[in-house]
């Protein structure tokens, strides 16, 4: 946790003025949350095109909030990971001007709360260790709240998402409900995600059944998650309920199946972080004013809402 700002200007963000900016574009994986909606306000099915509305910049301090935060910090570093697609966090047209759900709500708290942010760019995958390590404060990349996750981060719940899944239009695919109707076939999926430890988890459902068991195919880009399904080497696609219904609404061909696994999703901490309470006490106000419901209209994921912000819950069975 830093006491004061970094000298980083190309990923400094003022949080009452800037947007965020990056100059570099690092490998990336999605994360394990998203948002659910189909209700998709803010972009045009098969626009191709991030929303742009501004439903942040208006925001001001709320002192109650900000006491919250541990004596003497005004400055934190944020750790995103670029998933390639909206809503996940992605480029608008200048190409270096970052952009997503998970960026507005960073930027939103960020006001609130008076601070003054570094935005990093890191792979997915590396940013959960990294907070254990003190080299960042804050993950904001779409992290599903697991318990697994649970014994080593803290987590400040924003967003309902989870897993989900998604194929070809000529697939013969139905609703997936059990693994074990996987068996024998491809799977794609993010590297270093809930997705990928679900599905290496459960490999062993083709086996009890006697059946040939599925494989599990990480990539750490989503352009080529779904390059692998459109040509046809991959059957079937794991993600983010979020991610997957923009990205079928974006790209011919492809279809939705079905929900699977609802997680919680939060921004991510180092465990013992006495940083919660504040972001807590930030995401409630979001709620509380309107701001929340305008970025996921912003972002179509408005059947992800949640009603109250949370410190670590316990993952959702269901």
């Amino acid at each position: 946790m830093h006491t004061h700002p970094i000298h980083t200007p190309a990923y400094r963000l003022f949080a009452p003025f800037a947007v965020i900016t990056s100059a570099v574009l690092l490998l990336t994986a999605c994360g394990s949350g998203g948002g659910a909606g189909t209700d998709a306000v803010g972009v045009a099915a098969g626009s191709g095109a991030a929303p742009t509305e501004d439903v942040v910049s208006a925001l001001g301090k709320d002192d109650a909030a900000a006491r919250l935060l541990p004596a003497g910090v005004s400055h934190l570093t944020v750790a995103v990971s670029v998933g390639g697609t909206p809503p996940g966090t992605t480029y608008l047209a200048d190409g270096k001007t970052l952009t997503g759900q998970d960026v507005d709500f960073t930027k939103a708290v960020a006001k609130v709360l008076g601070l003054e942010l570094t935005v990093d760019q890191a792979s997915f995958e590396a940013i959960l260790p990294a907070l254990d390590s003190g080299k960042y404060d804050v993950g904001a990349s779409n992290f599903g709240v697991t318990d697994e996750r649970r014994r080593t981060i803290d987590f400040v719940t924003y967003i309902n998402d989870g897993q989900g899944f998604a194929t070809r239009k000529d697939s013969k695919l139905s609703k997936i409900t059990d693994l074990g109707q996987l068996c024998g076939l491809n799977i794609a999926t993010g590297a270093g995600t809930t997705f990928e430890a679900t599905l290496e988890e459960n490999k062993h459902v083709c086996a009890d059944a006697g059946k040939k068991p599925y494989q599990v195919q990480t990539y750490a880009e989503q352009s080529a998650i779904w390059s692998s399904v459109q040509q046809g080497r991959s059957d079937v696609v794991m993600s983010t309920i979020n991610g997957l219904r923009y990205a079928v609404a974006q790209q011919p061909g492809l279809r939705f199946l079905n929900e699977y696994h609802r997680l919680d999703v939060g921004f991510a901490f180092k465990k013992g972080t006495r940083l919660a309470p504040a972001f807590r006490a930030a995401v409630n106000r979001l709620i509380a004013d309107g701001t929340y419901d305008r970025i996921l209209r912003k972002w179509g994921t408005t059947a992800s809402a949640i009603d109250t912000s949370r410190i670590s819950p316990p993952e959702l069975k269901n």
